[in-house]
Parts: structure tokens; sequence; C-alpha cells
């Protein structure tokens, strides 16, 4: 079969990777794709929010399935358009999408279904600010209807804080249209989990449970990024957990999605903290988490991973299986100077060659060729992502491929991983 794989990501480089591996994968193409990708598909230019353009690339290429990485083309209901052509797509529609694409319909889509979430309340105008912070103690947390980018969300220490950020999303100074609504919800105690599968509308496959690290800085400190690391360890959740997770957030979800006229199908992203009450959803995606992909996919056993997703695209998702390797896997982000904030391009990228020797695989995110050369094109740059038969020691293999790479401004966490060991 040929594929076609949405996005420029390293979540998009994890899959293209592993669908080459698919015996029967004969070709995969990209829009738009990066460096990385560039050297296992055929990359192909073109505008990730324009439906009708996509599905005219797929028809034209004949595609037997088109996989989207990103949330931003399915709240732009890329989905709904290939479907309407008859071409087999992987990914929610429209309106099952605004599970990522608006809080306020997650948050109340929870609450109807009582799938246990942190308590919250929605404000529309400045004026709503006061009131709503009163409901809460400090931490409080506040977060932008819209789609951010993965930087729509504020932790505020005080009341200052809250109100000055409030306002800043409102006014849409801090992330333009994504803000104009807010949800103002309880900060929760816990640790957090990643929780994703794989779903047809009805039947789904779980994958093993993650841990991202959102905070830019060590030790959980500085601004929010779209992720700098993610591990997948045995563990992460008790078997209790894992059912508990099952039988209170993910079954109703889907449930409550067909309820509504909406089977999902995709990859559902329940983001969860373990409180002392049980766990609990803190956000939906509607996609494969980023960096939690590389990761688990780098575990991934089969080599039948196209016609799995072919399989959930068609609604025939009730006999297949994934297998994935009993070791540890490690994603660590280097990103260029300044992220999550202003950062500049260009800068040539080194050591990639060594890096790779040391038994790693290397996930391509914001890269770019220049002169037949890679050189940094975005705030996240690369997820060196590594494996072992204990967590310690996929941990100590990522970071000494990490430690061959350079390129101007570079940084990157240097705990990822050491939540568990």
């Amino acid at each position: 079969m040929k594929v076609l794989v949405i996005g420029s990501g390293g979540r998009e480089h994890a899959m293209v990777w592993k669908l080459r591996q698919s015996t029967s994968v004969e070709q995969v193409y990209c829009v738009p794709g990066n460096a990385g990708i560039a050297m296992e598909a055929s990359c192909i230019p073109g505008d990730m929010l324009a439906p009708p353009e996509l599905a005219c690339l797929a028809e034209t290429l004949d595609v037997t399935l088109t996989v989207v990485g990103p949330e931003a083309p399915l709240v732009a209901g890329v989905v709904d358009e290939f479907e309407r052509r008859g071409r087999t797509v992987l990914g929610p529609t429209r309106v099952a999408a605004q599970l990522e694409g608006s809080k306020i319909f997650a948050k109340q889509f929870l609450q109807r279904h009582r799938i246990p979430t942190a308590r919250f309340v929605v404000i529309e105008a400045p004026d709503d600010i006061p009131g709503a912070i009163a409901k809460f103690g400090f931490p409080v947390v506040l977060k932008a209807d819209g789609l951010a980018a993965g930087k729509g969300v504020v932790i505020a220490e005080d009341e200052k804080q809250a109100r000055q950020t409030a306002a800043a999303m409102l006014n849409g100074q801090l992330v333009g249209a994504a803000g104009r609504r807010i949800v103002v919800e309880e900060f929760l105690e816990g640790p957090e989990a990643s929780f994703i599968l794989l779903a047809d509308g009805e039947h789904y496959l779980p994958f093993p449970p993650t841990r991202d690290h959102k905070r830019a800085l060590d030790h959980d400190k500085g601004p929010n990024t779209g992720g700098m690391g993610a591990y997948s360890t045995p563990g992460i959740l008790s078997k209790g957990e894992h059912q508990t997770v099952v039988e209170t957030i993910i079954e109703p979800t889907l449930a409550g999605m067909r309820e509504h006229g909406h089977p999902f199908k995709g990859f559902l992203y329940c983001g969860l903290v373990l409180t002392r009450e049980g766990p609990k959803v803190l956000e939906f995606n509607v996609r494969m988490g980023d960096p939690e992909t590389q990761p688990l996919l780098y575990g991934l056993e089969n080599q039948d991973f196209a016609d799995v997703l072919l399989a959930a695209a068609k609604g025939n998702l009730r006999l297949a299986r994934l297998s994935w390797k009993q070791q540890s896997t490690v994603c660590v982000v280097l990103a260029s100077g300044g992220y999550p904030g202003p950062f500049e391009k260009g800068f040539p990228i080194t050591g990639l060659a060594d890096a790779a020797a040391m038994g790693v695989k290397l996930f391509h995110a914001g890269t770019m060729l220049r002169d037949g050369r890679p050189v940094t094109s975005g705030g996240r740059v690369l997820g060196v992502t590594g494996a072992g038969d204990s967590l310690a020691e996929a941990v100590r293999r990522t970071y000494s491929a990490v430690a061959k790479i350079h390129f101007e401004g570079c940084h990157y966490r240097r705990d990822i991983g050491h939540k568990d060991h």
C-alpha cells in the first residue's frame, strides 16, 4: 500500500519510520515533512490547514491510507473532507476533534458523562475574572479554550499572576484568538501520566503509559512547552490504576462520543493526574503526543503497523493486536535557544552521525536542509530516542548520544526519566 502522513514534527518522523517497516507498505509520502523525514519518505510541500488541497493530493497519489499527525488539521476538518470524497483516513472528524480543539467542549463533556476531572469555571469577559479565581485556592490553572501549540496553559501561583494571565489571555495578548474564552480550574496534586489509545469508533487498542515533561527547565521549572521529553517504562500506572483509567475514563469517553453521534476514530490521548482520589483527566488530545510518540513507536515490535492503522480507519480494529518490546524507552528533546519563546533559525546541526552510532534513533522535528545539510527551523529541533533493559540504562544511552549533537543555542532538560529511576 501507499501511505500519506500529514505533519512535520518528531511525531510524524516516528510514524514514517515505523510505517516504512511494514511489509505491506511500498511507498510513504509526507506533507510537508522535515529534513529527517526526507531521508525516509517522499516529502511534498503543502498546507496542512487546507483540507481540499490535501484530499486532492491523496487522490492524485492514489494512496491507500492517510494518517493525520497534528491536531490543527483535524480541528480544521481534514477528515471530514477526506470522508466526503471516499478516501480512507485515520483521525477524528471536526466535531470529535473538539475534545482537543476546545477546552470548554472537553470539560463540559467530562462533566456531562461524570468522568473524573478538575472542578472548573468558564470565563469570557474581564469582569468574570475575580469571581472565577475566588472559587479556587492557589496555585490555580488557566487554560485557553482553543489550540495554542501546547502553550495555552498557565499555572498561576498567586492572585496577581492569575488576574494578569487571565486578562492577557482574554485580550489576545498571550495566545491570540485561542484565549478569547478560558477555563479556570483547580490545580490537581499528583504525578502525571499519558494514556494513549488507537480507536476505530467502537474498539480500541491501548498503548503503554508514558510520562511527558512539559516545563522548559529541569525540575519542572520554567514555562510550559509542547514537551521537552518523554519516556515509557513499566510501573507508570499500577494494574489497579490502569483498570480504573479504562473503566472510569477511556470506555465512558468512547461511549459518550458514540452517544453524541460522533464515534471517535484515531488516536486519543488522555493526560492524567494520579490524585489521592484516583486518576483524573487533565486534558484530551485527539492525536498521538509529541514527544510521547517517539519512545512509544521505538518500543513497538509490530512489523504491520500500517495494517493496524488501516484496520482502525476502516472500523475493523477488533482482531488487531499491538506487541511491545520488554524495554524502557526515552526521548530527549533538543530545542532552539529561547524556546518556547522567540528563537532564531538556520543554525547548522553537527554530530548527528556520531549520535546515531550510539545505538539511538534521531527523530527530526524543527529541521530543514540548506545546501544539503540539516539546519534548525523550529523550536523543538530533534528528539533523541533510546532504549534499555531498565529506565536508567535507557536514560544513560540517550544522554550519551545527546552529548554528541551541537547547534548554536541548543538547550535540553537533563532530568528526563529521573522521576522513575
